[in-house]
């Protein structure tokens, strides 16, 4: 019997969790209660592309903390006698490989020292284990994070669609969309949304699609308005972009009507495994694109706004149409 590769271990488990509808980039979630990122409990490093997704789909719970067995023991615990760990995917980009001639003999250079040459990228593995499979290690206590309030949450996402410099139209009645060949992100007035934290979710959404631009990270768009299944792929990178920019800006994630696309999603996986470690590739960088923004934003100017500051940036998007009305509406 053939031994299924990562890839493919990979796809079966977040297949199951479409099809359960427990994958977090297809769950509503609100602004401050998205799950923190998985991160490793000895270096409190995030993980990222694949392997962030792949442990927020199988997190258990609200800590976000995994280890290999050697370093639960270094933090004082001991994992679980039976329990299962998951496998993360690294790469190794310096890997050199001595030069040997066809005697196989060290080739050596003009001064005569011995000539290498640079590998491909070598991908290796590692078992982590989540913090609930690991006894002793100390209760997890979330870092002390000042919540955002509505105003800094807003103000900080529109500063950042504005530094973007991407153009938005607010011209549509019920949809949004991207138009690659235009370069242009198309979204329906504010007031269309059950809540402004849901236009900025969608917002951003819009803005992973943006980064693929030739200009930017050059993602393929074309033929994608013919492509369903091509588009389904786009789908899924600015969805899973759309999460992690909805957790890191505080303003929570809302699949909304991106979730027609599951089945697509679900196909695709079926048929070429790798797509989702390519997407969660992409997407990772889309995220990084437009965050990257903000660092340089942080650089030219300072951030840190005062309460008038933030209230005169909301008092300026609240002049876009339809936001008073979007208020209005809650607070019925």
């Amino acid at each position: 019997m053939t031994q299924k590769t990562y890839a493919e271990k990979v796809a079966e488990t977040v297949i199951e969790k479409l099809k359960n509808g427990t994958a977090p980039w297809i769950k509503p979630w609100q602004p401050g209660e998205q799950p923190e990122p998985p991160k490793n409990a000895l270096t409190g490093n995030e993980y990222r592309g694949i392997n962030n997704v792949l442990l927020s789909v199988m997190q258990p719970d609200l800590d976000p903390r995994y280890c290999t067995y050697k370093q639960a023991e270094s933090l004082g615990g001991t994992v679980q006698k039976g329990a299962t760990g998951l496998a993360v995917q690294f790469w190794k980009f310096d890997q050199k490989a001595l030069v040997r001639d066809e005697n196989k003999k060290p080739v050596l250079d003009a001064k005569g020292d011995k000539q290498y040459k640079k590998l491909p990228p070598k991908p290796f593995y590692a078992t982590v284990f989540h913090a609930s499979q690991i006894d002793g290690l100390q209760k997890y206590i979330a870092p002390e994070v000042p919540a955002l309030n509505d105003i800094q949450r807003h103000a900080r996402a529109e500063t950042l669609l504005d530094a973007s410099k991407a153009t938005i139209l607010n011209d549509q009645a019920d949809r949004a969309f991207y138009n690659a060949r235009s370069d242009e992100i198309h979204l329906p007035e504010m007031g269309q949304f059950h809540s402004q934290d849901a236009y900025y979710a969608t917002a951003f959404h819009e803005l992973g699609h943006w980064t693929g631009h030739e200009s930017r990270l050059d993602r393929p768009f074309a033929a994608l308005d013919f492509d369903k299944e091509g588009y389904a792929k786009e789908e899924l990178r600015a969805e899973l972009a759309s999460y992690m920019l909805g957790e890191k800006l505080g303003i929570g994630h809302d699949p909304d009507q991106h979730t027609a696309y599951i089945g697509s999603w679900i196909k695709a996986l079926e048929e070429d495994p790798n797509e989702i470690i390519h997407a969660a590739r992409d997407a990772q960088k889309a995220c990084d694109y437009v965050l990257n923004i903000e660092r340089e934003l942080v650089k030219e100017t300072d951030l840190t706004l005062t309460q008038e500051e933030q209230e005169s940036i909301i008092k300026e998007v609240k002049t876009k149409p339809g936001a008073q009305r979007s208020e209005a509406e809650l607070e019925r």
